[in-house]
């Protein structure tokens, strides 16, 4: 028996892993979705109020804060890249439509 050794407790070993937030598929889309209809400081507002309450769920589940910044900023792309498949969408649905006019 090792003398000083300390008993490892449950809390050393445990680690909470949260939903990555990039995977949150709902999520994404909602917010992609309400920055389409809202500009400038609207939307500013929005997003930040959006980004720093995900921030703040994800640091009561125990993340730190380098965690959470690189989750925030995953979902950040994941929302860039909806808005951007979504424009694509309409753009493609307009072309078909416009060739398809009499």
């Amino acid at each position: 028996m090792a003398l000083g050794r300390r008993k490892e407790t449950l809390a050393d070993v445990e680690k909470v892993v949260a939903f990555p937030l990039s995977g949150r598929t709902a999520t994404i889309r909602r917010c992609a979705r309400e920055l389409e209809d809202i500009h400038g400081d609207a939307a500013v507002s929005y997003w930040r109020t959006e980004c720093r309450a995900l921030a703040a769920s994800l640091a009561k589940l125990g993340c730190g804060e380098d965690d959470i910044r690189e989750q925030v900023m995953a979902f950040q792309t994941e929302v860039q890249v909806e808005m951007m498949r979504r424009y694509s969408d309409r753009l493609a649905e307009q072309g078909a439509a416009d060739r398809f006019a009499p």
